[in-house]
């Protein structure tokens, strides 16, 4: 690259991309090639941008939806299939529950959604609970701040194997903090195989329970999974 070109590059913070992105175009007029500079410029900076949000997603194994079978998944009445692939619910800045056994596709479905949000220029971040809870126990000052910040940033927010452990009471506070900082401001997905009503089986407090579960549910739409475990019906050992 010219040295003077890349001088001014570094000046004004542009993609270091630049020196890809010019040479490859063609235009009649100085305003048409400046025109054609700075929207693929600023493609390319979306697209660095969608890969640092999906690799601080948390998402561990990525998930796509192309070829996800909902066969066996009820939806409400409010929610359907086409409605749901399309992130409305994001839109409304509502919830959705998915419950069901173990190995239905909760998690696979989370993880695609969030993949799809992060793709249409949305933030999200993936937790399971009893991670996160342990996180927010051993943050401190400025660690802990940026957590809650990440949280905060993302316009949803994934919590995979709500009650699959137990939690004790202040690690019940906390995941009732982060609900409470969430409610009317952010969506979010809960995976869950508890039923509501076993729900203090692992928050342990009755007061906390219907706090967090009148805070959920207010805007929320369930799908129920109801498939075997695709992980026994593709095991080697059949």
């Amino acid at each position: 690259m010219n040295e003077r070109i890349e001088f001014y590059q570094k000046k004004l913070r542009l993609s270091r991309s630049l020196h890809e992105i010019y040479p490859e175009i063609v235009a009649e007029t100085h305003e048409k090639f400046l025109e054609e500079l700075l929207e693929k410029m600023h493609q390319d900076r979306l697209e660095k941008q969608r890969l640092r949000n999906l690799k601080a997603a948390g998402f561990g194994v990525q998930k796509t939806l192309t070829d996800y079978r909902f066969d066996d998944i009820q939806f409400p009445e409010r929610l359907n299939r086409e409605s749901l692939l399309d992130l409305n619910f994001l839109e409304d800045t509502q919830n959705l529950i998915l419950y069901g056994s173990v190995g239905t596709g909760k998690t696979h479905l989370a993880i695609g959604l969030g993949v799809n949000a992060i793709n249409q220029g949305r933030k999200a971040v993936f937790y399971r609970v009893h991670d996160l809870i342990q996180l927010l126990e051993e943050a401190k000052g400025r660690k802990l701040a940026s957590l809650y910040k990440k949280i905060d940033d993302a316009e949803l927010l994934i919590l995979d194997e709500w009650g699959y452990l137990p939690l004790h009471q202040e690690g019940a506070r906390l995941l009732f903090d982060i609900v409470s900082r969430c409610y009317e401001y952010k969506s979010i997905i809960i995976t869950t195989n508890i039923e509501f009503s076993k729900w203090k089986g692992f928050l342990f407090d009755e007061k906390l329970t219907a706090a967090i579960v009148d805070r959920l549910v207010h805007h929320s739409h369930m799908l129920l999974f109801t498939g075997e475990s695709y992980r026994m019906r593709n095991s080697l050992m059949k």
